[in-house]
């Protein structure tokens, strides 16, 4: 098999070569590569040590020297550059207390988490597939290399790594490798916030997040989310609903694009319903105020999972306005975009369609239609330029000053009276209109 190696990662192998060293590139960029993808990264695997390394060129960065990692700079371009090696044992589920080298390429493929990361490749030796990783990708199946527990007991985010890359490559995972994670599966409490939410991630945007069913089937959520196994276990009787809470969050996560910001929404949308639900006389359920409940709980997940607070506030207003429904009109609508804040715009209305189409289909074409006429009204605020936040008024604090009134708390309650009356009637947005209005408003606060 045949790969094309970029120019620079052809330097660095000969380079090795040309001294008497052996040299490969390894892991996920000979597996994209295979698959057709273009790799991000090029790692490369050597027989060299990190100071033969160091020596064979000029530019260096020491990356992890102690676990035999060097980066080797051409131009402004790094590659990370590992020495073969044989991990000791692991003391902390992620770190080795100790590296040997080794000039042996297949010891080191050996401690590589699965088979299709588990491949090297240079041109004078062609594919080094010691493991069956192609047997594995033509199968379109994630397997540990060797002992899937001995794998896991290495570094315990093997587990989501393994569920992860099932749903990028839309493979089943081998089942003694998911029975391992599912034994396994409580070391996850040793894993930093931080990997956590990066696997979590990766997940949720690619084309199968579904697959976080298989996060809950192997236990892995219940050590990151243990929210998500109670929605999982909610049942909705309701003529909306056909599915537990957990499984209309899959099918919501479905029908979201993939942006990060969309799934970890839908995700998250309907978290608050187990401790919303109660049952009328009927025996119907309903989840009463678990928009703005749940608002509060993922914002809490999302600062247990350390997400950015940027990501924390727009996935919260979104949640909170996910089932906010204004009555179609400008009006009401130019009042809702202020409620719920104009970041949650045009991104509301995909969360809605993806809500409605994960629920069962009654009202679902209604729902849709209401969606639809929902958003041409708002697309036609904008068209109109009309007024939706303070920066929008035609006239400013400073304005209000020039006209004599003085800087103060007064000044900003008077602009967010004029801003009332603006919402109201966008007309009314002129300058000249809203400092005769600043005067009579400047009166009433006196």
């Amino acid at each position: 098999m045949k790969i094309v190696l970029p120019d620079k990662v052809s330097y660095i192998i000969d380079t090795f070569m040309q001294a008497g060293y052996e040299a490969y590139a390894v892991g996920g960029c000979v597996r994209d590569s295979i698959l057709g993808r273009e790799p991000k990264d090029w790692d490369i695997t050597t027989s060299a040590k990190p100071m033969e390394i160091k020596a064979l060129f000029p530019r260096t960065i020491d990356t992890g020297i102690a676990h035999g990692t060097v980066t080797v700079m051409l131009g402004r371009e790094g590659f990370e550059v590992t020495t073969y090696r044989i991990d000791g044992k692991y003391e902390d589920a992620r770190h080795p207390k100790e590296v040997t080298f080794t000039p042996n390429l297949l010891e080191d493929l050996k401690r590589r988490d699965f088979t299709i990361n588990a491949m090297a490749y240079n041109d004078q030796n062609g594919l080094v597939d010691a493991f069956d990783g192609i047997g594995d990708l033509e199968r379109k199946v994630i397997r540990c290399v060797g002992d899937a527990k001995q794998r896991f007991t290495e570094d315990a985010l093997r587990m989501m790594r393994a569920v992860r890359f099932a749903a990028q490559l839309g493979c089943s995972i081998d089942p003694d490798t998911k029975e391992a994670i599912q034994t396994l599966a409580p070391s996850l409490a040793y894993i930093s916030a931080e990997r956590i939410q990066t696997e979590l991630v990766k997940l949720l945007v690619s084309d199968h997040p579904d697959e976080m069913r298989t996060l809950y089937e192997t236990g892995l959520t219940k050590m990151m989310m243990p929210e998500f196994d109670v929605m999982m276990q909610t049942e909705q009787n309701n003529p909306h609903h056909i599915y537990t809470v957990g499984e209309h969050t899959i099918a919501a996560l479905m029908h979201a694009e993939c942006d990060k910001v969309l799934r970890l929404t839908m995700l998250l949308h309907d978290v608050a319903k187990p401790s919303c639900r109660t049952t009328d006389e009927e025996g119907l359920d309903h989840f009463y105020d678990h928009q703005r409940r749940g608002s509060e709980m993922a914002r809490v997940i999302l600062r247990r999972l350390k997400f950015d607070n940027d990501t924390t506030d727009r996935v919260c207003r979104l949640i909170a306005g996910h089932d906010d429904n204004p009555p179609v009109t400008e009006r009401n609508i130019r009042r809702a975009v202020v409620r719920l804040g104009s970041q949650c715009y045009p991104a509301i209305f995909a969360v809605k369609r993806a809500d409605i189409l994960a629920q069962s289909d009654y009202k679902r074409t209604e729902k849709l239609q209401y969606i639809e006429e929902y958003e041409a009204c708002y697309n036609r605020i904008l068209n109109k330029e009309q007024c939706l936040s303070l920066k929008d008024l035609a006239v400013t604090g400073a304005d209000l000053i020039a006209a004599g009134m003085k800087p103060g708390p007064q000044l900003g309650m008077v602009l967010k009276e004029l801003f009332d009356i603006v919402l109201e009637d966008p007309d009314k947005n002129t300058k000249e209109y809203l400092l005769m209005k600043s005067r009579d408003a400047g009166r009433n606060q006196r």
